[in-house]
This record gives C-alpha cells, sequence and structure tokens, in this order.
C-alpha cells in the first residue's frame, strides 16, 4: 500500500470518527451561540469567539442606558454594583464562593494589586517575591516593580523548582496556572500547599485557564488570583480583568491603589481614604461600564454549564488533534511541547515547527487560524464551547498540506 494510500485510508477513519465524537457531543449546541464562519478558529486562548446576543446587548447599553436613562443608570441599570454582580458570575468557573471575586481594570493591574497586597500581608521579615521564570513578560515586570515598591527581592524560579526555593525570607510566590507558550498546567494545589508551608502567600495568574478547566480557588486555599476575560471567558477585546480575594484576607488587603471607587463612603469626597468591607477593596477608579457589561452578556453562554464536561472536552480534543497530527504530518515536521499528561496538560496544543511564521501564515490564509510565538512555536487554542472535533481533524490535515508545501530545513533537534 502507497504513502499516499495509508493517508487517505487514515484520513476517512479521523474524519469518521470525528463526525461520531461531534455528535455524541453534549457541548456541540453551544456551538451555535458564537459567530463563527467556516474557517477552524483555534485561537480562543487569544481571544474568544464573539457570543451572537451581545451586539443587542450592547446596543442596548449606548442606547437606552447610556443615551435614554443617562446618569441614572448607575442605579436603575445596576452600573455601580457591576464589577462585583459580574465577579460573582465567574466565580463558579473559577471554584469561588460569592464576594470573593471583582471585576475591573487590566490583568497587569491586577498583578499589581495583589502581588504589593500580598507582600504587605505577609509581612516585615518576608523579604523575597518567588516569581514564575517562564511567566508572561509583563508578570515580571508588573512584579518587578511590585519590588522596588515594597523594598522586596526578585527571585526568579522554574515553577518546578519553587518548593525548594521556598524560605523563611518568601513573602510571595506569583505563578502561572497555564504555561502561556507551551499550554503546560502547573500544580495549582501542591504548589500552593508549598507555598503555605513555608509561610508565604500565593498568588496565580488564571489567564490561560479560567473557562478552560477546573481551577478551585477556594478548595485550594490560594490567596489571591488575577485573570482576563477576553480569552476563554470571550469577554471581547480588552475586556476588564478580576481579581479575586481569599475571604480570609479581605480584611487585611491593603491595596496600593486605593481609589474612591474602593472607599467605604464614596460619595463622601473625605480626603482620608477609609477601604470598604469585602472584594470591593479591590476597586480603584470609575469602571469601564460599556466593555464591562459586554462581558456579563457574554457570560450568558456559560448558563448550564459544568466546568467539569469542558474539562473532559477539552482534553478529548487535544488528544484527537495530537494523533491526527501523528497521523498527517511527516515524521520530524513538528514536535509538541505540550505534556502529554492530562495532568499536565491545559486547552491548548503547541507545536516546535522550523519556519513557524509562514505556517501560520499559511494555515490562517485557509481559514485555519491558530497564532505562534517566536520563534517556531505554532500554537492552537481548543475552547471547547465552540470548537468541534472535525474542526480539530481539519486542522491537522491543512497543517500535514501546508508543511507539504514547504521545505523542510532539517529534522527538529
Amino acid at each position: 500500500m502507497s504513502e499516499t494510500t495509508t493517508t487517505t485510508t487514515a484520513a476517512y477513519g479521523l474524519r469518521a470518527r470525528a463526525a461520531r465524537l461531534d455528535a455524541a457531543d453534549p457541548l456541540a449546541a453551544r456551538r451555535d451561540l458564537f459567530a463563527l464562519d467556516d474557517g477552524v478558529y483555534l485561537d480562543g486562548n487569544s481571544l474568544g469567539a464573539l457570543p451572537v446576543h451581545v451586539p443587542a446587548r450592547v446596543q442596548d447599553v449606548l442606547t437606552r442606558q447610556w443615551g435614554e436613562l443617562r446618569i441614572r443608570s448607575w442605579d436603575e441599570s445596576g452600573w455601580w454594583t457591576a464589577p462585583e454582580r459580574i465577579g460573582d458570575r465567574i466565580a463558579p468557573l473559577v471554584g469561588a464562593a460569592a464576594g470573593r471575586i471583582v471585576v475591573g481594570d487590566s490583568t497587569s493591574v491586577n498583578v499589581f494589586k495583589a502581588v504589593v497586597a500580598a507582600a504587605r500581608i505577609a509581612g516585615e521579615g518576608r523579604d523575597e517575591i518567588l516569581v514564575d521564570a517562564t511567566t508572561f513578560p509583563t508578570d515580571g515586570y508588573i512584579a518587578a516593580s511590585a519590588a522596588r515598591l515594597t523594598g522586596h527581592r526578585i527571585v526568579p524560579v522554574a515553577p518546578a523548582d519553587v518548593p525548594s526555593a521556598l524560605g523563611p525570607r518568601t513573602a510571595v510566590a506569583l505563578l502561572n496556572h497555564v504555561d502561556y507558550r507551551s499550554g503546560r498546567l502547573h500544580d495549582l494545589p501542591g504548589l500552593t500547599a508549598a507555598v503555605h508551608a513555608a509561610g508565604a502567600l500565593a498568588v496565580w495568574d488564571l489567564c490561560h485557564s479560567a473557562g478552560a478547566l477546573p481551577v478551585g480557588l477556594d478548595e485550594h486555599g490560594v490567596d489571591l488570583a488575577v485573570g482576563c476575560t477576553y480569552k476563554y471567558l470571550n469577554g471581547g477585546p480588552g475586556a476588564p480583568a478580576y481579581l479575586y480575594v481569599a475571604e480570609r484576607h479581605q480584611a487585611a488587603f491593603d491595596s496600593p491603589l486605593p481609589g474612591w471607587n474602593s472607599h467605604a463612603d464614596p460619595f463622601g469626597m473625605t480626603p482620608g481614604y477609609t477601604p470598604a468591607d469585602g472584594s470591593v477593596r479591590g476597586r480603584v477608579g470609575t469602571p469601564d461600564i460599556v466593555s464591562m457589561l459586554t462581558l456579563e452578556a457574554a457570560l450568558d453562554v456559560w448558563d448550564g454549564v459544568e466546568v467539569a464536561a469542558v474539562r473532559a472536552k477539552s482534553l478529548a480534543l487535544t488528544d484527537f488533534f495530537l494523533e491526527c497530527v501523528e497521523a498527517y504530518v511527516p515524521a520530524g515536521r513538528v514536535t509538541s511541547v505540550t505534556p502529554a499528561a492530562h495532568a499536565e496538560r491545559g486547552s491548548q496544543v503547541a507545536l516546535r515547527c522550523d519556519a513557524a511564521e509562514p505556517v501560520m501564515r499559511r494555515l490562517i490564509e485557509r481559514g485555519v487560524v491558530g497564532d505562534l510565538r517566536r520563534p517556531d512555536v505554532l500554537r492552537f487554542g481548543f475552547t471547547p464551547l465552540y470548537v468541534g472535533f472535525a474542526d480539530a481533524e481539519r486542522a491537522a490535515r491543512v497543517l500535514a498540506e501546508v508543511l507539504g508545501e514547504i521545505p523542510s530545513p532539517g529534522p527538529l533537534a
């Protein structure tokens, strides 16, 4: 049997299996809730797709709430309470009880609040901030600025080495739940326990895990956490981020950005600052209402969805995609840097590939949209609410076609 015949037979079998898997998928109907074209969108780990009902909801915000009610909407449309109300809707998706999440500002701003506040809670005698050495660059920049502000020292460390790097001087450990390049899922329960055993606080960045897999903030005793909402939560470009503060820390949470929105009497306009109770302490200034209410509308797609079901489909999708890649792509052209073990995998597949930039460019031209991280990583994000098994099969098949057109510079090391 020729190689072409073998490949064709494999493709037929994988397409048939994809069809069966999609037919049995309990989340398949969710796809109709999103504005999608005939292509394959595998970049939801950078920007989630638009839920189809959101434009009409935003139009109401613009024309009725702002256009007609104007200033009255702070009370009559619930603008004032939106940061906490929307936080309570995100809470079940990350395993938190109501009253522990506030929405607003960017992820970077919330990282700053969380790290400085955690360092203050840790107290004197602890002057080190451990930072994931593989973290998204901004987290490192912000942590370094927080260290300068508080007189702490930054200690970059690989996540696997965190337990051995912890000590009596550690105040805070800032960690990523899922590595943005490789898709590696880090051990949140185990690392949080190790941080606590050293007497320090754990701050987690959930940008690449919230909405894709169970997090369990309350269950695992996380101290503070931050995350964005424009990836798996589909809140739209630049959607506001969120800040989680464990209930046991809320009374001691001393924000480095005390704004009038977090004042106990915001309209008292007093020169002295008295912080509000609870998660409201995480607020700063006037919230971005249009973006915030866009996010609130987008969260409707999660009604009735169990995160456990999302995780099960995520793992099945990424397993199937890797199987299709192995079947279609010539040996040596790509190498997965995403862990094979389910316990160590987020909801993306990252493939090392020489000539990654032209490969991704051609994939996008053919309707398979992923992204890359220079110099040589192709990233494919699998958002279970709208990505199906046929999408995974098609993406792998088109990847093989593109690689067949681009000469190989040699086997990957």
